[in-house]
C-alpha cells in the first residue's frame, strides 16, 4: 500500500510542507522538509524504522538527510538510508558518535542548505551534545530544534558532552535573542511549542537547573 502523505503532512505554507513521523523506541520525531515548487526535499533525522523512512523519502522527494546530533535514537536508520543512495550531513563534533556508521558530509554553523527553492539556515547549538544543530526555515517561521528546546524546557544534558550552562547559553544567545516569538519549534521528541512561549521561563529553567 502507497504512503498516504496527507496523514504525514504536519505543517504547509506557500511553497512549502512538512511530513512527520514518529519512530522507534522512543518515539522520535522524522521530519521532511519539502519544496512544493520543486518537489525536492530533506530529510531530518535519519532516526528508526528504515522502511517507513525510505518509503517516505521515495514519496516525498528527498535529497538528503540532515542530522540534528548523533544520539544513537536519532541515526540508526542511517546505513540503510545511505545504502539506498541518500547523502548524510552531520557536524564535525558529532560525527565521532556514528563509531562504526558513516556520513557523506559536514555540516557547518551559520551556512544556507538549499532545497529546492527553500534555504535551511544551520544553527549551531551546543549543550546537548558538542555539535547540536538547529535548523531555521528561511522566509517561514519555522525551526527544528533536535534535542536542544522542547516544550517546557532545554533537552538533557546528563549524558557525555553535554552541559546545562552551555545548553542555555545556546538557547538564549541563538534561539530566544534572535527569531521572533511566533517561530514554530519543531522538536525531536514530543509536540511543536513556540519561541515565545518558550522565552519567559528561561530563567526558571536556570532556577531548577534542568
Amino acid at each position: 500500500m502507497a504512503l498516504d502523505l496527507t496523514a504525514t503532512l504536519h505543517h504547509s505554507a506557500t511553497g512549502l510542507e512538512i511530513h512527520k513521523l514518529v519512530v522507534g523506541p522512543v518515539d522520535n520525531n522524522v521530519f521532511v522538509v519539502r519544496c512544493t515548487e520543486t518537489g525536492d526535499a530533506a530529510l531530518i533525522d535519519a532516526a528508526n524504522e528504515h522502511d517507513q523512512l525510505l518509503e517516505l523519502a521515495e514519496a516525498t522527494g528527498v535529497r538528503t538527510i540532515l542530522e540534528t546530533h548523533g544520539h544513537w535514537d536519532h541515526v540508526q536508520a542511517i546505513p540503510a538510508m545511505r545504502e539506498a543512495g541518500y547523502q548524510v550531513g552531520i557536524t564535525a563534533e558529532d560525527a565521532p558518535m556514528l563509531e562504526d556508521m558513516t556520513y557523506d558530509y559536514l555540516l557547518e554553523n551559520e551556512t544556507v542548505i538549499e532545497v529546492g527553492k527553500l534555504r535551511l539556515e544551520t544553527i549551531l547549538n551546543p549543550g546537548h551534545t558538542p555539535g547540536s544543530m538547529s535548523f531555521k526555515i528561511h522566509d517561514h517561521p519555522v525551526l527544528f530544534s533536535g534535542d536542544t528546546l522542547f516544550p517546557g524546557g532545554p533537552g538533557a544534558t546528563k549524558f557525555e558532552g553535554g552541559s546545562f550552562e552551555t545548553i542555555i547559553e545556546s538557547i538564549d544567545r541563538l534561539l530566544f535573542a534572535k527569531l521572533d516569538a511566533d517561530t514554530i519549534v519543531m522538536p525531536g521528541h514530543g509536540g511543536d511549542t513556540t519561541i515565545g512561549a518558550e522565552r519567559p521561563s528561561l530563567d526558571e529553567w536556570i532556577a531548577r537547573g534542568w
